[in-house]
């Protein structure tokens, strides 16, 4: 089967390990099933994943990608979720699609078959292909691991990036007062049109401090983000694009504010399963920058690596 995959890890250049062609076809194994895949969309792990970040050069070559949505056995429509194992479903040791197993760039993919789920009817392959990473990893951040609540106010680094610009539709879709930043202008109004009530350049002075902030950026926004943040705050990251070794620490902030830092990495079955109902139900559609042919998908990772997106691109086989 055609397929994206890394057939070398580059670490200073990500792009020289992609290949593009044939692939042999999943195997059948006890427990699992496999999807035959109608959309996939891209993601920066993916990038990670050619420079060698979780994903040892044993495990080449390894078709890349985490999300899909496709057909199961029966025909039913379905979306995958691309954390496996981990006390989810099974008693593997927890990783994620791409890792250890072959990923969703390819006409078919194989997961547990407590790792598929329904595909509301009101959301396109396209759409709910953008939802497992990106998307379910912004729904935990706001509404398990920051603990906000309608009203609350909640500042978005980075706007552009995928879990940056999910943070910002699924937090005003939700009644959270957002604010966003980015170095780009054209970003910035982006992101007022998507739910934002203001975008700011980095390390702008918000009009007053937040409950929360959604960090993805890493080293460059770090101290902002703990700056702007009231007495009692959450900073929950999941991402540090820009580096993980801030200057400035802001310790002293920190414990005399009292605030909270909180690790967050993807999502749950469960609350991929909240997502999708959310996004079904509120009309909450992702944003895609580009639909293109799995055939084309290294004008995706070039788009994606140059910072050029706001949204997401999309591969279909």
């Amino acid at each position: 089967m055609f397929a994206a995959y890394a057939a070398r890890i580059d670490r200073d250049h990500p792009l020289n390990g992609l290949e593009l062609g044939e692939r042999p076809a999943p195997e059948v194994r006890p427990g699992w099933t496999t999807v035959r895949v109608k959309a996939a969309s891209l993601n920066h792990h993916d990038l990670w994943s050619l420079r060698g970040v979780g994903l040892p050069e044993g495990n080449l070559p390894m078709i890349l990608g985490c999300d899909a949505a496709g057909l199961d056995p029966d025909g039913n429509e379905v979306v995958v979720h691309a954390v496996i194992g981990g006390g989810d479903h099974g008693t593997e040791p927890r990783s994620i699609l791409t890792e250890h197993y072959q990923g969703t760039f390819a006409e078919q993919v194989t997961v547990p078959v407590g790792n598929v789920l329904p595909k509301p009817p009101q959301l396109t392959f396209e759409q709910a292909a953008c939802l497992p990473t990106a998307w379910l990893t912004a729904y935990r951040m706001l509404f398990t691991n920051a603990g906000v609540r309608p009203g609350d106010s909640v500042l978005v680094q980075g706007a552009g990036g995928g879990v940056a610009t999910a943070a910002i539709v699924l937090g005003s879709a939700a009644g959270l007062r957002m604010y966003a930043t980015s170095r780009d202008e054209a970003k910035r109004a982006r992101a007022v049109e998507l739910g934002a009530l203001e975008a700011y350049e980095p390390g702008a002075r918000l009009p007053h401090r937040v409950d929360a902030v959604i960090e993805t950026v890493g080293a460059a926004t770090w101290s902002h983000s703990i700056k702007c943040l009231r007495r009692g705050g959450t900073l929950v990251i999941s991402g540090a694009t820009s580096g993980d070794r801030p200057a400035h620490a802001e310790l002293t902030r920190i414990f005399f504010l009292e605030l909270r830092v909180v690790g967050s990495t993807m999502g749950s079955r469960d609350e991929l399963e909240d997502l999708l109902a959310f996004c079904a139900v509120k009309g909450v559609r992702p944003v895609i920058e580009e639909v293109l042919p799995l055939e084309r998908a290294r004008e995706g990772f070039e788009r994606m690596a140059a910072g050029e997106l706001f949204g997401k691109v999309v591969l279909t086989p």
